[in-house]
């Protein structure tokens, strides 16, 4: 049976004067790759914040592994931010005065857990940083960076896996790996990736991609293509009605497209 990971019903945020978020209702389902865009003000990192507990919402409810995130103190939103979701940024936020295997080991040591070493190793190697384990994010490119930034987010095993343009700051090589790790998580591991993004290519990579415009749902493409995305956010925001057919065109061109086949 299908379960939902999480859960946004009525979500709302407003920030002085401006609502960033207007009644929006989404499920993401377990072991699901969604992508979030939308122009520049659509509420997009507004609702990434709300849904992993980093922001707190002024009406409506959120659901993350079956917990209401409103009713928790912020000692336990804390712990099970620490404990059941895991963080990607575009900026990486990396200690630098710690090693790749220290900062990766950083969220067991906060939990009060002594990381044991072969799990950290085994955790940088999954990434293709083994032989980086001793190496300061300065001695390290910005992919690598990311990378191990990866790493200390999947080392907690999280239930959700949020990712805030991920490949934002990286050249098109760097971050086609990074995306690669990412459906990974999905399709190896089970777990729930959450990415907002900017970008067409990196949406592509996803299952389902959600448009955002003014605070609201704007419609979605599932199984997309790059050029279907693309597509999508030049023109007008789309209808309800029209998500479905948009959605069955994307999932058409999904089955003719070399791109898509060979994601």
């Amino acid at each position: 049976m299908t379960t939902t990971a999480v859960r946004l019903t009525a979500l709302r945020r407003r920030h002085r004067d401006v609502t960033a978020l207007d009644g929006v209702d989404l499920d993401f389902r377990t072991g699901s790759f969604t992508a979030v865009m939308g122009p520049s003000g659509s509420g997009k990192s507004t609702l990434l914040h709300c849904a992993a507990g980093l922001d707190r919402p002024t009406g409506g409810r959120v659901e993350v592994a079956g917990v209401d995130l409103g009713g928790l103190s912020e000692r336990r939103l804390t712990l099970l931010r620490r404990d059941r979701i895991g963080f990607v940024f575009q900026a990486f936020n990396l200690l630098p005065s710690l090693t790749a295997a220290q900062n990766v080991a950083l969220p067991l040591r906060l939990a009060g857990r002594r990381p044991p070493r072969a799990e950290v190793r085994a955790a940088l190697a999954r990434v293709g940083l083994a032989d980086r384990a001793g190496h300061r994010p300065g001695e390290l490119s910005g992919g690598q960076q990311q990378r191990v930034a990866l790493a200390r987010a999947l080392i907690t095993r999280p239930a959700v896996l949020f990712a805030d343009e991920p490949t934002g700051a990286l050249d098109s090589a760097a971050g086609r790996e990074v995306l690669r790790l990412l459906r990974e998580t999905v399709d190896r591991d089970g777990m729930t990736v959450i990415m907002v993004t900017h970008d067409p290519v990196a949406a592509s990579r996803a299952d389902r991609v959600v448009f955002l415009a003014d605070g609201r749902v704007g419609g979605e493409l599932t199984a997309p293509t790059a050029e279907a995305v693309a597509h999508r956010m030049a023109g007008p925001a789309s209808t309800p009605a029209s998500s479905a057919s948009a959605s069955a065109s994307a999932s058409a061109s999904a089955s003719a497209s070399p791109e898509r086949a060979a994601c």
